[in-house]
């Protein structure tokens, strides 16, 4: 999952370079993927921390 994180981390940063330098659409596009691989790794959390609940109760 730190493989999700940093990849968001990754899209994140050339985003934030791209705007500096003036490429709305790149920036736009870099930051809306990092946002999406931010959500996916908080939702696998999430299951994975239920589901280790859920195997632990058991």
């Amino acid at each position: 999952m730190s493989d999700l994180l940093r990849w968001a981390i990754v899209f994140l940063v050339v985003g934030l370079i791209a705007a500096f330098f003036g490429f709305g659409g790149v920036a736009g596009t870099a930051v809306e993927a990092a946002r999406i691989l931010f959500w996916v790794a908080v939702v696998l959390f999430i299951v994975a921390l239920v589901g280790g609940v859920l195997r632990r109760g058991v």
